[in-house]
């Protein structure tokens, strides 16, 4: 539903899906020379695009620091796993558990979520599942025990899962085709800063606090980006385009898209290339800090990195191959250099190369962060290229099976204790090999499809 007083979309949904478009994102038309027009219509027009640029640039932040939300929920909280193993009297395991709860809410939240957006619109589930992460934030930062930590976090990640979800299914209701790729890039340049300054910023306030203080940080972020929601994000889903029905129609919604081969394809590439991801974001706080001794800060520099290489690499996808190359092109090449990265760490690890330090480890670490940018935004790009009246239902399902494997993976990097990076290397290597197992025997890029 619109809501009264709700600012006018950046693109209206009128508009043909491909041709919508923020100035962001999109190559705006060829403008006449203000010489060869007469003056009363340059500065009107001038006008209406600084209007046009606002609007596109505040949606656009809006949308990202949405999709960003879970990835600060996961990130600022890293350095702090070894000290809340210490406060709560718990083990490595235990506190990874509370990143695997956070992940499977963050699932199955948009199992339910983004339905429910096909049906009443983006805004209502949005502000009231915004509402309950803040809530839940709270809760963590006052958990007395290991296990009440854990049971808030679940209720965290099903909360925050909407922002997810729901800012996909704006996209897809405003963009189509090469359009949407370039806008999922965009999105990467805000949601892949949150791993960049999360971990610096989890640093620096164990600094002055302790892992309680995270929380309650996150749950002010979270009021913050409720407010501004309400204020300023418009309603994209026209009454007309939304579904009726309920559960039964929304559950035969996505039992037809998993029956598309090529859309199972698309959905099977993203979700395990993601479970490689949080393999790496599970692991690397003991990695960096119990094997090869860094502190919290050395850790936090080097996720930054890392994640300054994921953003980097989104933008050479969206402002240089997006529509210079083919989206699957980019996506197989993404997913050999993933393999590639993950072979050199399982060789690095094993110690194949005998004893080394942490800057080869980190080295091939940064490899495979940076070349995700190559997979994740073009999967869920094509993936939902499947589903133009269902973005809703198709979101949902990329969201969910990310996260959902993602869940699965992050706690095998631990089955071998603290003090060997193997099982991470492999549990890397396994995944990407079954994205890529996916991707060709499902998409078949190679063959032309309808």
């Amino acid at each position: 539903m619109t809501d009264p007083g709700s600012p006018t979309p950046a693109a209206p949904t009128a508009s043909p899906p491909a041709t919508a478009s923020l100035p962001a994102t999109a190559t705006p038309p060829v403008p006449v020379p203000s010489a060869q027009r007469p003056a009363a219509e340059t500065a009107p027009a001038a006008a209406s695009l600084s209007r046009q640029q606002k609007a596109g640039l505040l949606l656009t932040l809006i949308l990202g620091s949405l999709t960003a939300l879970p990835a600060l929920s996961m990130d600022m909280y890293l350095p702090a796993l070894p000290e809340v193993s210490g406060a709560l009297d718990s083990s490595a395991a235990q506190v990874q558990l509370t990143l695997t709860t956070c992940l499977l809410g963050l699932a199955l939240g948009q199992v339910v979520v983004g339905p429910m957006s096909d049906q009443f619109g983006r805004r209502r589930p949005l502000l009231v599942s915004m509402t309950g992460y803040v809530v839940a934030s709270a809760a963590c930062a006052f958990a007395p025990t290991i296990e009440t930590l854990t049971v808030f976090r679940l209720v965290q990640g099903l909360a925050g899962a909407a922002g997810i979800v729901i800012a996909r299914a704006v996209v897809r209701d405003l963009f189509d085709g090469l359009a949407m790729a370039r806008f999922f890039s965009t999105l990467m340049l805000i949601s892949g800063a949150a791993p960049v300054l999360a971990p610096v910023l989890g640093g620096q306030v164990l600094r002055f606090t302790d892992w309680r203080g995270v929380f309650l940080i996150l749950a002010a972020m979270g009021l913050l980006l409720t407010l501004v929601t309400l204020r300023w994000l418009p309603e994209t889903l026209d009454p007309a385009d939304r579904h009726s029905g309920g559960i039964p129609v929304a559950l035969r919604a996505m039992r037809e898209l998993l029956a598309d081969r090529v859309f199972t394809g698309y959905l099977l590439a993203g979700a395990l290339t993601f479970a490689a991801l949080f393999a790496y974001v599970a692991a690397s706080p003991f990695v960096v800090q119990e094997i090869y001794g860094a502190s919290p800060q050395t850790f936090s520099l080097l996720f930054m990195v890392n994640s300054i290489g994921l953003v980097a690499v989104g933008q050479l996808n969206g402002k240089v191959l997006v529509g210079r190359v083919s989206l699957d092109r980019v996506l197989g090449i993404g997913l050999a250099v993933i393999g590639v990265a993950a072979v050199a760490l399982l060789l690095l690890t094993s110690g194949v190369f005998g004893p080394v330090g942490l800057l080869p480890v980190a080295a091939g670490l940064f490899v495979l962060m940076s070349a995700m940018a190559l997979v994740l935004p073009n999967a869920n790009s094509l993936g939902l290229m499947r589903a133009p009246h269902a973005a809703g239902s198709a979101s949902a399902l990329l969201g969910t099976s990310q996260f959902l494997i993602g869940a699965i993976a992050s706690p095998l990097v631990g089955i071998a204790g603290e003090h060997t990076a193997v099982p991470m290397a492999v549990v890397q290597l396994t995944t990407v090999t079954l994205a890529a197992a996916g991707f060709l025997l499902l998409c078949r890029p190679w063959r032309p499809r309808d």
